[in-house]
């Protein structure tokens, strides 16, 4: 049998198709140890069980087998098309006339759009040219160094892929340490954001000694590959059987396409299992093409008019009034008896601070001194949970207060100008609305996003190089952030206008790096502890800074965070991944207590407008918890795909496609036992997203027209 085996694949090998063979093996065998190492890193978590294993590896190589097929393409092109004739008398000339006109075409329109990508445009067109020359080349200098050519080339090719494919393995490892999970919609923002994701790798990893260990890795099985290389080109194969052979090989991708999509990984209750029998390369492109999701094509629904008839129902409260009673117009005036009254708000949004850093939900590790002492002398929200599990997705529900619609944030969508949210409210009362960014704000949108929603954008340029102590990839120290806060909060003050003004950190944030001196956690360490620790003195410094200002005693600060660290668990949603602290203080107007009520993200919009007693008009899902009656409460947590809806102490996950499941969540362990549906709960559920997603897309989700103009750019 062995023998068999040896022979059958000795003599695939040692035929003209043999590298692409030897490519796909190769491939296989990355993948396969990739998967094990993984499987290894969470074996903790995960459910080993045969039909978990099996599951993993079987799907696992399915897919594998899928994406091998993309790879090999330009291998069998070479191996099928690869002809003298092309350079006779004949045929020559008319081969560079096609290079020519494809050059052309590339040049005079968007084939390659230059909006997405303009570096990648010129990079194709560059290569086109370059194939060009090349031809030219060839068709000059005769057959003799044509085939020294081409063997040179086939060598660079496959070592250039094989380097590409042992580099992705190590980028998956890290991506995976980092995320819990194969690449997804944030593997298509790095994509994007280049030059972030370049430097914080480079800050982060030893980057060149991993470099060195690829190439090493590249230069042994290239070695070992060398003489199926070599007999690619001399190897003879008709010309006929060569194109029934390519035929073949190239109909794989179009039926790899057509017949498997990223839903059959998702055989198992346990999240982990799931994510192991996914390839990294098929998530990535299943994330490309569906950064946004239709919730009406992937999700389960019912009649609009019934969804907005339960949201009406779910909306109600004492304290408001519908302003219409069109089903599809979710607009309440709000109303409280006691006057307005007019103070600043500073929300300072910290990038990935779980509540499990603090003392007060469990940590020994003394990394929140500051937050823990303000904390005591606040109001302290103990059981909020965040929507989502990233920035963009939590500057979403602070802004916007709309449970996360499935796909990408709408902070990062097209077209996601002069939307209903806390600055237009502000606004309306006269308020100056900022947002200020220790990053260069173009990152996640922020820039467009904001300045479209009539926020004045402030960011790391503006500030001075003297004002600077630090600052990684990502953005300025934290404390150099809150200098500059300062700095704008005071301009606000002069000109005698109330202000809000939303600060969001960076610091908190891979590589882990901040200026030395501050804390007892040395910057070289490059630990979160250390980072998270560095932020809290941080923003202790920032509130004993503002103590002195004239406008301390009328200014309400908000302290919440926009994600967890991370999100990971053996479940789709584990509770835990969600759970954030929130300190509000302002210790001349608000008498401290710990509230433990379950809160929702999208509450906090409204929640500040109800401390300061606004009468307004409101398109907000989330309600100013305060007022809400006893029992009304829940709360939306969510990846890009699964929409978590919890009240009650159930969890109701609704997923692509047409799935929905209800979960008693452990609220410790984030574990969750799955139970009967029920009825009520699944209809609340899907009545929130579904008219959220409704408002969105038919543009209905806006300002009011009264409200003062958003304005168009960035001011810095």
């Amino acid at each position: 049998m062995i023998q068999r085996l040896r022979s059958f694949f000795g003599n695939w090998l040692n035929c003209r198709y043999g590298m692409v063979l030897l490519l796909v093996l190769i491939y296989l065998s990355i993948t396969f140890l990739t998967r094990v190492a993984l499987l290894l890193r969470v074996s903790d978590s995960f459910d080993w069980s045969f039909s978990n294993v099996l599951g993993v590896f079987g799907i696992g190589l399915l897919y594998d087998l899928a994406v091998s097929s993309y790879i090999i393409i330009p291998f069998v092109l070479h191996i099928w098309l690869t002809s003298e004739k092309a350079y006779g008398p004949k045929l020559r000339k008319w081969v560079a006339l096609f290079y020519v006109a494809l050059i052309l075409v590339l040049i005079f329109t968007q084939l390659v759009p230059a909006d997405f990508n303009s570096d990648l445009r010129k990079a194709v067109i560059g290569l086109v040219i370059a194939r060009l020359l090349i031809f030219l080349l060839l068709a000059w200098k005769g057959a003799a160094f044509r085939a020294k050519w081409r063997r040179a080339v086939l060598f660079i090719d496959f070592s250039l892929v094989v380097y590409l494919l042992l580099f992705n393995a190590v980028s998956e490892w890290f991506f995976w340490n980092e995320f819990s999970g194969r690449y997804n919609f944030i593997a298509v923002d790095y994509l994007i954001y280049t030059n972030e994701v370049v430097g914080n790798i480079q800050e982060s990893y030893p980057i060149g000694w991993i470099i060195a260990v690829v190439l090493l890795l590249t230069f042994t099985i290239v070695y070992l590959s060398r003489n199926v290389i070599r007999n690619t080109n001399s190897a003879h194969m008709p010309i006929g059987k060569r194109t029934i052979v390519a035929v073949c090989l190239l109909a794989l991708p179009a039926i790899t396409t057509l017949a498997l999509d990223n839903r059959l990984k998702r055989f198992s209750s346990n999240a982990y299992a799931n994510e192991l029998a996914g390839n990294g390369i098929f998530e990535f492109a299943a994330a490309f093409r569906n950064n946004e999701l239709d919730f009406y094509r992937y999700y389960k629904t019912m009649p609009d008019a019934e969804a907005f008839k339960v949201m009406r129902q779910q909306l109600q409260v004492p304290n408001s009034t519908f302003t219409s009673d069109d089903v599809f117009n979710l607009e309440r005036q709000i109303s409280y008896q006691q006057p307005e009254e007019k103070l600043n708000v500073v929300m300072i949004s910290v990038e990935s601070l779980s509540a499990s850093f603090m003392r007060a939900f469990g940590s020994d590790k003394n990394i929140t001194p500051c937050l823990d002492s303000l904390a005591d002398k606040s109001i302290f929200f103990t059981n909020l949970y965040a929507s989502g599990t990233r920035t963009v997705r939590g500057l979403e529900a602070l802004s916007l207060a709309i449970p996360p619609t499935p796909g990408q944030s709408i902070v990062k969508r097209p077209d996601n100008g002069d939307l209903f949210s806390l600055g237009s409210v502000f606004r309306s009362k006269g308020y100056a609305t900022q947002y200020i960014y220790g990053g260069y704000g173009y990152f996640d949108n922020m820039n467009a996003y904001f300045s479209a929603n009539g926020y004045e954008v402030i960011d790391r340029k503006a500030l001075k190089p003297e004002e600077i102590h630090y600052a990684n990839i990502w953005g300025v120290a934290d404390e150099d952030l809150f200098t500059l806060a300062l700095r704008k909060l005071d301009e606000n003050y002069a000109k005698k206008q109330p202000f809000f003004s939303q600060i969001m950190t960076v610091s908190n944030h891979r590589p882990y790096t901040y200026p030395d001196g501050r804390i007892d956690i040395p910057s070289s360490r490059q630990v979160r502890e250390g980072a998270v620790k560095y932020t809290d003195y941080s923003i202790g410094k920032f509130i004993r800074d503002a103590s002195s200002k004239p406008w301390f005693n009328n200014t309400v600060f908000v302290i919440v965070s926009d994600h967890c660290a991370g999100s990971a668990g053996s479940v789709e949603l584990p509770v835990t991944g969600y759970h954030i602290p929130m300190i509000i203080y302002s210790p001349s107007r608000l008498t401290p207590q710990k509230f433990s009520k379950l809160t929702a993200q999208i509450d906090i919009a409204p929640t500040i407008l109800g401390l300061l007693k606004f009468n307004y008009k409101s398109k907000f899902f989330g309600q100013d918890i305060f007022a809400l009656p006893e029992g009304r409460e829940r709360a939306f947590i969510s990846t890009y795909q699964g929409l978590g809806y919890m009240r009650d102490s159930m969890l109701v996950i609704q997923s692509p496609v047409q799935q929905i499941a209800q979960f008693k969540p452990d609220f410790k362990t984030g574990d969750a036992a799955k139970v009967q549906a029920t009825d009520s709960l699944v209809t609340q559920a899907i009545a929130y997203y579904q008219t959220a997603s409704w408002l969105i897309k038919n543009k209905k989700y806006t300002k009011h027209p009264d409200d003062p103009k958003s304005s168009a750019a960035p001011n810095n």
